[in-house]
């Protein structure tokens, strides 16, 4: 996913309901034209951090009610209002397509500062995208990209910080 600061779609206002709901108002570009996405980044604490859209509902108006996936309750969406919310596109155009291959060569790291290896390619396996991430050793291991799992970005530094259980990590063993 890409995420670029230029695309602001717009700011979580308030939380919508017991749901999982954020009540989104847009920036002035999209008012009237927005076009659907599969995913956003939200800015927390100066980082962006992706979003997978369960569910979200625009009437054409200057607001747009989103649902993120693993967000059920009211409770655990509270946090967010205030966040920027930025589009996945690099170009707004709204393809549908997310950029994902902007990830390709980052060194991935556990949030405990360990190196897991460089990105050498994503693989779209459907419902999610797999990181192939070659170790030191030269060992391919395959980490899901989930933005549950992802910690922070630095695109200046090239690097993922991401919180992967030691399962995931056994597995490719």
């Amino acid at each position: 996913m890409a995420y670029s600061t230029k695309i602001l779609l717009g700011q979580i206002s308030k939380v919508y309901g017991y749901e999982g709901f954020v009540v989104v108002r847009l920036e002035k570009r999209f008012i009237g034209d927005y076009f659907g996405q599969e995913s956003v980044f939200l800015e927390i604490e100066g980082k962006p951090v992706p979003f997978f859209i369960e569910e979200e509902k625009y009437s054409g108006g200057d607001t747009l009610r989103l649902k993120f996936e693993g967000y059920e309750t009211d409770a655990k969406v509270n946090e967010f209002v205030g966040c920027g919310v930025y589009l996945t596109d690099d170009d707004g155009s709204g393809s549908g397509e997310t950029d994902i291959s902007v990830f390709k060569d980052y060194s991935v790291l556990t949030k405990k500062g360990v190196v897991l290896g460089t990105v050498k390619e994503i693989i779209d396996n459907i419902s999610q995208y797999l990181l192939v991430v070659v170790s030191r050793e030269g060992k391919d291991i395959l980490v899901p990209l989930h933005e549950e799992l992802v910690e922070s970005v630095d695109d200046e530094k090239k690097i993922l910080v991401m919180d992967i259980p030691e399962d995931i990590i056994s597995i490719n063993d």
